[in-house]
């Protein structure tokens, strides 16, 4: 998706307005919840559920009233030209019940679904997706371990415990995804053949940043584990939403300073260079570059581009 000049990855681009500064009013939420204008969006353990009679498949949107009664917990997305839209979290009830109450056919991942919907829309139901789960993994404070209570519309929870209280805030992972390329001739970049992936199956290298250090360091040290390789001219690219459950890719290219290549045997089990015309083979011979909503395949595409 492009907005103004900009390439958006997929699950970035969302068209809601967060309305931050309304979502910690209680008695606002309620007047929205009321609204037979506002909608919801039904998931299922971290699920889309399927709406029915409607090809291609699209997910639920039903009224607000109908699931409050039944959600485990209900979260305020945002405003859509006006109308609030809410996230309904069914996990606690059978897979059926769940459907039957949404109306639904099915419950199915998200990132099975985002190749028929547009960027905003599958932006939308990742955020959903990654705050009730946020949600259903906080239940307790992780120092007293007393009950949480949400707030702020779903955007917080606070500890119930005497003498605590903390608050609570949804967590992101950040992780770096790099496409390193050699120096000098011929053009080539870096791919790696990850354990459990099939044997022709490549991708650029990524890791989680860790505590101490910046999204360059993180790249520096990744390729170093993995690959065995020192890299210069770390330079961002663009950054993708990745609530699966609670990720952020961060894209950066590099630049090698040698082409051997030494993987570590535990998490890469081969990496080898890639020039242009071995991917354009690649891709003339049906295999994709990427997965169709991470952000990989617009680093890929970019570099045979020969784009930033």
């Amino acid at each position: 998706m492009r907005t103004d000049d900009r390439v958006v990855a997929a699950y970035g681009g969302g068209w809601l307005d967060r309305a931050a500064a309304l979502r910690g009013d209680p008695a606002w939420l309620a007047g929205r919840l009321a609204d037979p204008e506002s909608v919801v969006l039904p998931l299922w353990r971290d699920r889309c559920l399927v709406d029915a009679g409607r090809t291609p498949v699209r997910p639920a949107v039903v009224g607000a009233a109908g699931l409050l009664a039944a959600a485990d917990e209900t979260v305020f997305l945002g405003l859509a030209e006006g109308r609030a839209v809410f996230a309904a979290d069914l996990s606690g009830r059978a897979e059926g019940e769940a459907r039957d109450l949404a109306g639904a056919v099915e419950a199915v991942d998200v990132r099975a679904l985002v190749g028929g919907l547009g960027a905003a829309e599958a932006a939308v139901q990742a955020y959903a997706k990654g705050l009730l789960h946020w949600h259903r993994g906080q239940r307790f404070c992780g120092a007293c371990g007393a009950a949480t209570v949400a707030g702020a519309g779903g955007h917080t929870r606070a500890c119930t415990g005497g003498g605590c209280g903390r608050l609570l805030f949804p967590r992101i992972e950040p992780a770096v995804i790099m496409l390193v390329e050699a120096s000098g001739e011929p053009e080539r970049c870096l791919l790696a053949r990850h354990r459990g992936a099939g044997e022709d199956s490549w991708s650029l290298l990524a890791g989680f940043v860790e505590i101490g250090e910046s999204l360059e360091d993180a790249v520096r040290r990744e390729l170093a584990e993995e690959a065995g390789i020192a890299v210069r001219g770390v330079v961002y690219q663009g950054s993708q939403a990745w609530p699966f459950p609670a990720g952020l890719m961060v894209g950066f290219r590099a630049t090698a300073a040698s082409t051997e290549v030494r993987v570590d045997g535990a998490e890469v089990v081969e990496a080898r260079w890639f020039t242009r015309d071995e991917l354009r083979a690649r891709v003339a011979a049906g295999r994709p570059l990427g997965r169709i909503d991470s952000i990989d395949r617009h680093l890929l595409g970019s570099w045979l581009d020969g784009r930033s």
